[in-house]
């Protein structure tokens, strides 16, 4: 307990909460129960014996929760949040929210630094605290390659697919590290816009329009996610149960079947959290 104390006091910014000692966790930016929350909202095959990739793992969670659920070999693979001085970053984040000034992505500002890697020292806290046997990669996931770090059970790729510039790539490169018969877990910012019907429909964000994040580009609807897992070369996609109150528009959508000439069309997009299981 008095390691996992230590720990917190010398990195007091942290993405993700971590239970590193019972009833010592460290200061995410939100409660456990959120994370746990998120963990049962992915709804995990049977980890025993099997393999797991985290890509964009960050400091960790869904890392070091697959192992503690029986997981053979994890491996965290991030090198965006891990090149970022995260501390300092957040630290200037919060100044510009009182005054009002935009603050950049990390990587167009001077908190970047690859070099040294100081978004990853939380992680490799946490995991020296833990006694954890997860295996880090430092790669941007565009680069590395499956003939590497291997083909894996279960792919878990949350919160990062409207972080990259070509979504179709991205998800290919999931296929190729998702082993047959294994699954890829797509967690991301969606959209539906009503009076679209069935079709396929990306939206992009050229500036900081989601979420005032500039490193943000996309958010597909659910045909449009579901055509690119299959477009990718997955076998099978399954869309998980709505679990966010912002999917009120997938609910009229289903209604739309029925009374599509009483709905107007209306061009804004209403945004929520879609999860799928992409099969190999």
């Amino acid at each position: 307990m008095a390691e996992a104390r230590t720990v917190i006091a010398q990195h007091p910014e942290w993405y993700h909460s971590i239970e590193l000692a019972t009833g010592v966790v460290t200061p995410g930016r939100a409660p456990l129960a959120f994370w746990q929350e998120e963990l049962r909202a992915l709804q995990l095959p049977n980890l025993a014996g099997k393999s797991v990739l985290d890509v964009g793992a960050y400091d960790g969670f869904f890392s070091f929760a697959t192992e503690q659920l029986g997981a053979s070999r994890v491996v965290a693979l991030d090198h965006y949040a891990w090149s970022s001085d995260m501390a300092a970053y957040m630290r200037e984040w919060r100044e510009c929210q009182k005054t009002g000034r935009h603050l950049p992505a990390p990587h167009r500002t001077t908190h970047w630094r690859p070099d040294d890697l100081p978004g990853k020292a939380p992680f490799d806290a946490a995991r020296a605290c833990l006694g954890s046997a997860v295996e880090s990669v430092t790669s941007d996931f565009m680069a590395a390659r499956a003939s590497i770090i291997g083909s894996f059970d279960l792919v878990l790729f949350l919160g990062v697919l409207y972080h990259v510039e070509d979504p179709l790539g991205a998800i290919r490169r999931m296929r190729e590290f998702t082993a047959p018969g294994g699954t890829c877990i797509i967690e991301t910012e969606a959209m539906e816009i009503p009076g679209t019907g069935s079709r396929a429909l990306c939206e992009f964000f050229p500036f900081d329009e989601l979420n005032g994040d500039d490193s943000n580009w996309w958010a597909p609807n659910e045909a449009a996610l579901v055509g690119l897992c299959r477009a990718a070369g997955f076998s099978a996609v399954r869309v998980l149960p709505e679990r966010q109150p912002l999917s009120a528009a997938r609910r009229l959508g289903k209604q739309m079947k029925s009374v599509a000439a009483a709905v107007p069309f209306s061009p804004v997009p209403r945004r929520y959290r879609l999860i799928v299981h992409a099969t190999a």
